[in-house]
């Protein structure tokens, strides 16, 4: 009897000293896409002005639009909470998701912005209602690198009433809020237009 159950207890034992083995000796996981460092740029440059032309200058006075809602959210990058209230415009801000098919389309063409603007506006995204997961992902297959703030309960658009997505604010250096567009996904050319006929911010095509 006893020799019986030792020739069973055998082939048990290799087979869980053989997957120990295994175990210890397989490299470590890599990491997800959420643990990587985030593709983002850091939120600290946006309570600092860019250097506004004069046009943007003068389409900021006057009474017409309500300012930005007295609301703080996160810094994709961590941090202190920013408040929106603090961002310096002239600022263009887009409320997106990547569950949102629009959304990534025009992505590169808000990063393509941020980078011809440098100096006379600021791009902002606002992720909304998402996964950090699913952000990191579109930021590093779009490239995507201006300031990002993470909205997953979805404040920001509560405050503004809206439900469309994505959504687009043009904000002056006062801190109004100039104009709001739900047309769709925007490209460069609308972009350009929205910025120079809003804000009054010239940018190189």
């Amino acid at each position: 009897m006893n020799r019986r159950f030792a020739a069973l207890l055998v082939p048990v034992l290799l087979a869980v000293a053989g997957c120990t083995a295994t175990e210890q000796g397989a490299p470590p996981p890599s990491a997800t896409r959420a643990e990587r460092p985030s593709p983002f740029a850091d939120c600290a440059t946006l309570t600092s002005a860019p250097a506004a032309t004069g046009a943007a200058t003068s389409a900021s006075t006057g009474d017409a639009g309500a300012r930005l809602p007295e609301l703080s959210l996160s810094c994709f990058t961590g941090g202190a909470p920013v408040a929106l209230r603090d961002v310096r415009g002239p600022l263009v801000v887009n409320l997106w998701a990547s569950w949102c098919a629009p959304c990534r389309q025009e992505l590169p063409a808000f990063q393509r912005l941020s980078e011809r603007s440098a100096g006379k506006l600021q791009v902002l995204g606002v992720n909304n209602r998402d996964s950090r997961g699913g952000a990191q992902s579109i930021g590093e297959d779009f490239g995507v690198r201006f300031p990002m703030l993470f909205d997953q309960g979805g404040a920001l658009q509560r405050e503004l009433k809206r439900n469309a997505m994505p959504l687009t604010l043009l904000v002056d250096v006062g801190g109004r809020i100039r104009h709001v567009d739900s047309s769709g996904a925007l490209d460069d050319a609308r972009l350009t237009e929205l910025v120079r006929r809003h804000l009054g911010v010239e940018v190189a095509p």
